[in-house]
């Protein structure tokens, strides 16, 4: 199993941006799809965007399309999610996860996860 290790949470303002990224060890990175999580506070978790094994593919949550972007440097073994116009309603624990194989939305279907990482968006 791949260990992912988040960073780049914080404290913003409404419309300023963020950029969260995802370190992978233990694995070889090019064979998982990876994507983001999250999970408000009395919410459940909900899927935010995915990214294919080679990065040609993506897919997005209505709810950040537009907004959010998700990329990752193989090379590095490492995932990011770029987040501009920040929304209060983006405040959320920020999870990545791998999944061995296709891209997929679903969180069942990712097998490792990392600690997350506190988003705090202020009106």
């Amino acid at each position: 199993q791949v260990q992912l290790a988040e960073s780049g949470g914080g404290l913003a303002q409404a419309g300023a941006s963020l950029r969260l990224s995802c370190a992978a060890s233990g694995g070889t990175f090019t064979i998982y799809s990876m994507a983001w999580f999250r999970q408000a506070p009395g919410k459940e978790r909900e899927f935010v965007a995915a990214i294919s094994r080679s990065g040609e593919y993506t897919y997005y949550a209505d709810s950040v399309k537009g907004r959010f972007t998700i990329s990752r440097d193989n090379a590095k073994n490492t995932v990011y999610l770029q987040m501009n116009s920040l929304k209060p309603e983006d405040t959320a624990v920020y999870s990545c996860a791998a999944k061995d194989g296709s891209i997929y939305y679903r969180d069942v279907m990712y097998g490792s996860w990392g600690q997350g990482t506190l988003v705090t968006v202020s009106s």
